[in-house]
């Protein structure tokens, strides 16, 4: 759909749109904010009781999803391309399996171990760290196997067999732990934009604008990844080094993003499409900024849905991404089977 002429008028229209809904996502909630309200905050006019609302819950919630939008979007964008495979995304390479596996041992796996890890359950950053340490340790198997072998085919399998074993492992886990420990896991793994601290989110603010700029130096090489192997090489790309770099780039934003808020589905798969489809680019300098924009946007959007401010409703993350996400890839499939 060609409904953008001009590169510069699509990046503007995409960042529009996101800076719309970041300021939907403020407004929206259960305690409904006007825009004049938000506009008085920014100048220091507001109350203290909307103040605390508006700066310590709106805001930093509306940072997380803009940033873990962008994040996993971006990375999806760059494992669909290294990859060649349109349905390849963020959690390819089985690093939120590593997270879900890590978190599992720590949620449930201290009741089989009669309680000795409690005292590390409750200190305040200990499912974040679990979760990041799962996702570390994955990417180091796959930067292993990534050196050894010369086809990239190869390492999405990888990929998927770790991804199964972790599975296997908590599956596992779940069938021997108590309900109250399940029920714990099982809420982490839904997936939450809320309740991260000022370090956290400083966290994931930081690693986030650092990786996608890690990500620009290499938009060219993506480029000529997506023609092939061949003729990367034959332009100058040194695979096995980019392949390496653009894995551990991704593993960074996708491993920081699944540390706070948990695994989120379908926006590294979905948003890239949606971006292609809407802009009509293919060239990765147009697409990434594009692709970047619709994810915080989506994410916000989703955000948006999850507060249903009609029924007073909170619906945890996930599901709403599964619910947009879903449809969209299978539409794809089914407009273009050489997807």
């Amino acid at each position: 759909m060609k409904f953008f002429q001009t590169q510069s008028l699509k990046i503007t229209v995409a960042f529009a749109l996101l800076a719309l809904c970041f300021i939907a996502n403020i407004c929206t909630g259960s305690t409904g904010i006007s825009l004049r309200a938000v506009v008085d905050y920014v100048f220091g006019n507001t109350d203290e009781e909307l103040s605390f609302i508006i700066g310590s819950i709106r805001i930093p919630k509306a940072l997380t999803a803009l940033f873990v939008g962008m994040s996993l979007s971006a990375a999806g964008l760059v494992m669909q391309t290294l990859f060649r495979n349109r349905l390849a995304g963020p959690y390819v390479l089985g690093l939120s399996s590593g997270s879900s596996l890590a978190v599992a041992f720590l949620l449930m796996g201290n009741s089989i171990l009669q309680g000795s890890l409690s005292n590390f359950l409750n200190q305040p950053y200990a499912i974040a760290l679990a979760s990041f340490a799962g996702s570390l340790a994955v990417l180091f198997l796959v930067l292993g196997i990534a050196k050894r072998v010369a086809d990239s085919s190869t390492v999405l399998v990888a990929g998927i067999m770790l991804s199964s074993f972790a599975g296997a492992i908590t599956g596992v886990l779940s069938y021997f732990t108590t309900a109250e420990n399940l029920q714990r896991y099982t809420f982490w793994s839904m997936g939450s934009l809320a309740n991260l601290t000022g370090i956290e989110l400083l966290i994931l603010v930081v690693v986030s604008i650092v990786g996608l700029l890690l990500f620009l130096p290499k938009l060219g090489t993506l480029d000529s990844l997506i023609l092939g192997d061949q003729y990367a090489q034959s332009m100058g790309v040194a695979l096995q080094q980019a392949r390496f770099y653009l894995i551990l780039v991704t593993a960074l934003l996708v491993g920081v993003s699944t540390a706070f808020c948990g695994p989120i589905a379908f926006v590294g798969l979905a948003v890239p499409h949606l971006s292609r489809q809407l802009y009509s680019v293919n060239t990765h300098q147009k697409l990434f900024p594009l692709t970047v924009a619709t994810g915080g946007t989506i994410m916000l959007l989703a955000d948006l849905l999850c507060k249903l401010p009609i029924t007073g409703w909170n619906l945890p993350i996930n599901a709403v991404t599964s619910l947009i996400g879903a449809p969209v890839v299978m539409y794809l499939i089914l407009k273009n089977r050489n997807v």
